[in-house]
């Protein structure tokens, strides 16, 4: 137990060190989670009136993001895969970064839910009412617990195993590594049967809602770790094979294809029946009875999402990173919109009286939505520049930590375990730099 602590302690001082880079990094999540931290305080003591939120309305930029982070976190699944499944071992120390993502996506989602509260205290009276197994609720709210803790102990354990240059043990990860693929397409599916259960909501009423979840979801994921290991492999000495990214690339495409085209069989069977039911429907892509508000953000999203498609098809995204990340935000962005504003909002418009309320998120919910992603943002930074020395041997509980290539003398043996390599082959410096030295590394001081 001491042990353990001091390996908490001397990982808490880590995430303090590196360059002007990562401290601006800190910085700017820092001042935007304290902005958020001061909106939330204000609906805290005035209620939900800050929000635009209303009584035909109740669902709104919160559970929008809440459904967005909850198909981030279930992305960690394609990582883990190729590796385990289809045995690709290039890339088997890259799972955890995967599964970092799903730890910090997991928590974001459920900070969402509780703002969407109104008042944390009223979680306890949820609680009291648990309802389970009748209610969809309480199955959310189990399976995205158990998801987190899953993770939780999965990185955790690979992580201090590494640190104490020990050979994790089969027994206490790769059993939960593969119910984590089984959890993380849980996770998505029993979000989906949230939405399709409510029976007085028609642009619900699909059972295409399901797959379509996922498959947006399999191709936000990873490019949210394309973009994060492109950081790793530019501005640290952490060796990402080129493969890595190509594997990811063909994922996304895949799924985004699926995806696009399963919205345009939702988009035909609604309007081309025309009914009463498609009016949802016809209010998000055309507008209704001269409302319109999210017909050009829907618009956009669509844009968006098929340059990302047409520039994933295109070799140039195979060859040069920067397209691929270009590829990558551009969808990131776009399926942000369809699933934040364009999945959740229309449900609710018409109500089911009739009455078309619209919704506008006011200036007090997006500054609670970017403090909860900044603060989000914060802990993924933190538990990967904790895990890199760690895994690179730089860290270790018979070494201090040291920047650049790791001396001879106190080198950790190269080996390889299920999910990590243990590897002190850095990268080429930058040039102006000594061998081995890389200008974000910092010795820890004592």
């Amino acid at each position: 137990m001491k042990e353990y602590l001091r390996f908490l302690w001397r990982c808490l001082r880590v995430s303090f060190v590196g360059d002007w880079r990562y401290h601006l990094w800190m910085l700017v999540l820092t001042c935007v989670a304290a902005v958020g931290l001061h909106a939330y305080v204000q609906q805290f003591v005035h209620g939900l009136a800050v929000t635009g939120l209303s009584d035909q309305v109740s669902w709104g930029l919160y559970i929008g993001n809440f459904t967005y982070l909850v198909g981030i976190a279930a992305a960690a699944a394609m990582f883990v895969i190729p590796v385990y499944i289809y045995r690709n071992r290039e890339l088997e120390h890259l799972v955890i970064f995967g599964q970092l993502l799903a730890v910090s996506a997991v928590i974001m989602a459920l900070l969402f839910v509780v703002v969407d509260l109104g008042r944390p205290d009223r979680g306890y009276h949820l609680m009291l009412r648990f309802n389970f197994p009748s209610s969809m609720l309480s199955w959310d709210a189990a399976s995205l617990n158990g998801y987190l803790l899953l993770n939780l102990h999965i990185c955790g354990y690979l992580i201090y195993s590494a640190y104490r240059m020990r050979e994790p043990s089969r027994l206490f990860y790769v059993p939960f590594v593969f119910l984590s693929i089984v959890w993380a397409v849980g996770i998505q599916t029993i979000e989906a049967f949230l939405y399709v259960g409510l029976g007085s909501r028609p642009f619900w009423n699909s059972a295409i809602i399901v797959p379509r979840l996922l498959s947006a979801a399999f191709s936000v994921g990873p490019s949210f770790l394309i973009m994060t290991l492109g950081v790793l492999s530019r501005y640290t000495l952490y060796a990402v094979p080129r493969r890595a990214f190509q594997t990811l690339r063909n994922i996304i495409t895949v799924s985004l294809t699926i995806n696009l085209f399963l919205l345009i069989c939702e988009v035909f069977a609604e309007l081309y029946a025309d009914t009463a039911h498609a009016a949802s429907t016809r209010y998000l892509w055309t507008g209704l009875h001269g409302h319109g508000t999210l017909v050009p953000w829907i618009w956009t999203s669509l844009g968006l999402t098929v340059t990302a498609l047409v520039l994933l098809y295109h070799p140039v995204t195979k060859v040069n990173r920067g397209w691929l990340f270009g590829a990558c935000g551009l969808l990131m962005a776009g399926v942000w919109i369809d699933k934040a504003l364009g999945l959740v909002i229309p449900a609710f418009v018409p109500s089911p009286l009739g009455e078309i309320v619209e919704y506008k998120a006011t200036l007090n919910e997006v500054l609670v939505s970017l403090g909860i992603w900044a603060g989000g943002l914060m802990i993924f930074t933190v538990m990967v520049r904790i895990t890199i020395p760690v895994l690179e041997g730089r860290l270790t509980v018979s070494s201090s930590y040291h920047r650049g290539r790791v001396p001879a003398a106190e080198q950790v043996p190269t080996r390889l375990t299920e999910t990590t390599r243990i590897i002190t082959r850095p990268r080429p410096a930058p040039s102006g730099h000594p061998p081995g030295e890389h200008p974000g590394d910092q010795e820890e001081t004592s």
